[in-house]
Parts: C-alpha cells; sequence; structure tokens
C-alpha cells in the first residue's frame, strides 16, 4: 500500500448487496477478516453482514482513523449524504474508492478536502463467488499508483479492467447491471422447461451447466459469438427454427434497447445532485 498517516487496512461503508459482495470475495481470498472494517447505516444490519464475515463494525470517524482505503459501498442517492460526514475525517493521505454507480469522482472530490485521491470502480455481484468483473477509472488526484492499489484489492474478486471515465455509465449498463439480464433470460428458459414437461429442478440444472458451459467456451476459445452460435445451429434444425423466433420477437432489438435504459439511467444518476 502507498504510505499515509500510518493508517492501513480497508474500511467497507455500505452492508448492502455489492458491499457484502465485495466484503466476502475479500474474506475469502484472505482467509480472514484482518485489517477489515465495516461501515452501515443501519445497525441491525451491518451488524449481521459484520457478523457473517467476522469483520469488525465501526463508525464513520473510527473507521477512517484506522483505514487508509475507504471503499464507499451505498447507494448513489446517499453518496452527497455520506460524502459530507467523510469529509472532516479523509485528506490526500486516503485513498477512496467508490462503487456507487453513476456517481462521476468529481462529484465526490468537491464535497472532500482538496488532493484527497478518488477512483471510481463498476463492480458486479459475482464478486461474491470471485468472478466479478469490475472496471476502474481514476479521478483528478488518483495516480497510477493508486489505480495499481485499486484493481489489487478488486482483482480478489474477480477480473479488472480500466477505462477513461467517460466510458463508465456504458460499462455499468453493460457489466454492472449485466447479471441481471444474465438471470432473467434463465429464469425465462426455466419456465420454458416447465412449459415443455421438465422438473423444475431439471430444468435449472440443465440451463445453468448450459449458461456455465457457454460463458466458458466465450472465454477460452477466442472465437466470436457469432461463430459459436453458427456451430450449434444446423440447417433446419431446432436450434434455427429457435433462432428466427427470438429475431422474430425482436429479442436482440430489445436487449440494445434496455442497455441504453441502463445506460441513460447511470448518466441520471450521476447528475442527481446537480
Amino acid at each position: 500500500m502507498i504510505a499515509g498517516a500510518g493508517r492501513s487496512g480497508l474500511a467497507v461503508i455500505g452492508g448492502g448487496k455489492i458491499g457484502e459482495a465485495l466484503l466476502a470475495g475479500l474474506v475469502r481470498r484472505a482467509g480472514s477478516a484482518a485489517g477489515l472494517v465495516l461501515v452501515g447505516r443501519s445497525p441491525e444490519r451491518t451488524a449481521a453482514v459484520g457478523a457473517r464475515y467476522g469483520v469488525e463494525v465501526a463508525d464513520l470517524a473510527t473507521a477512517a482513523a484506522r483505514s487508509r482505503v475507504l471503499l464507499i459501498a451505498v447507494k448513489p442517492q446517499d453518496v452527497d449524504v455520506l460524502v459530507e460526514q467523510l469529509a472532516p475525517h479523509v485528506g490526500p493521505e486516503h485513498l477512496v474508492v467508490s462503487v456507487a454507480a453513476g456517481v462521476p469522482t468529481g462529484r465526490i472530490e468537491a464535497g472532500l478536502p482538496a488532493g484527497t485521491p478518488v477512483v471510481r470502480v463498476m463492480p458486479n455481484t459475482p464478486a461474491l463467488v470471485e468472478a466479478g468483473m469490475s472496471v476502474l477509472s481514476a479521478g483528478a488526484h488518483a495516480t497510477d499508483a493508486h489505480l495499481d492499489e485499486a484493481e489489487a484489492l478488486l482483482s480478489s474478486v474477480g477480473a479488472v479492467r480500466r477505462v477513461p471515465e467517460s466510458q463508465q455509465d456504458a460499462v455499468t449498463a453493460l457489466s454492472g447491471s449485466g447479471p441481471a439480464y444474465f438471470f432473467f433470460l434463465v429464469e425465462a428458459m426455466i419456465d420454458a422447461g416447465i412449459l415443455l414437461g421438465l422438473p423444475r429442478s431439471l430444468a435449472a440444472d440443465l440451463i445453468v451447466q448450459t449458461a456455465y458451459g457457454s460463458a466458458v467456451m466465450l472465454r477460452e476459445s477466442g472465437e466470436h459469438p457469432v461463430q459459436l452460435r453458427e456451430a450449434v445451429t444446423s440447417p433446419g434444425g431446432t436450434t434455427i427454427a429457435a433462432v428466427r423466433e427470438l429475431e422474430r420477437h425482436g429479442v436482440r432489438a430489445a436487449l440494445i434497447a434496455a442497455l441504453e435504459a441502463a445506460h441513460d439511467r447511470s448518466v441520471e444518476l450521476g447528475r442527481a445532485a446537480d
């Protein structure tokens, strides 16, 4: 870690789904909760999450005094109030890492002491099983060393990429919200299996394994998705009949429209305090 006023360790501020997912992945990878502190708004929820992973619970001032890296994992609409509360306790010796969807680094920097480094991250919930996708962008005062540190932190729960901050709203739409699209598709396919006469448990097993295997093929084959799809699609066969129906019902256009809507909502969340 970059040296800073004798501080070390990490404070996770926010015990919601993404905060818990990151916390769980970090504890699992490290094998312990040493050096981790959890801060949350709901005493009951925070205590439950802390107990679940053996993480110490503290208030905001204590966490900032003891931790050099502060991971903001609250809802976008709660960021401004949190930054106001955090400002008296942080400075350039800290590193603030925000996973609040849609919130630009400039909005956070404006409420913190001058020179405080901020890194914006868009993670996703598969971090809970160490298979997340986290995308980093540097704020005005974050150096390559700060990005390296944030990347080392997030790589413990999955893959990491770096992009200019101007691309983060698109990242939010694609990978940040992405797991929900796949879960939605799997849910629909399981329902179809039941409609076709299969037991729910068998339909779920078939689809989950098929989804897993398809993802591995995409990652490891190096082939374009079109090539992989065409390899399954025989002339006059069952797959082409299904693909024709997907195209007839506008599934491709609906997915593109859905991602555009998520992108636009991310932009709106970033402007919430303007």
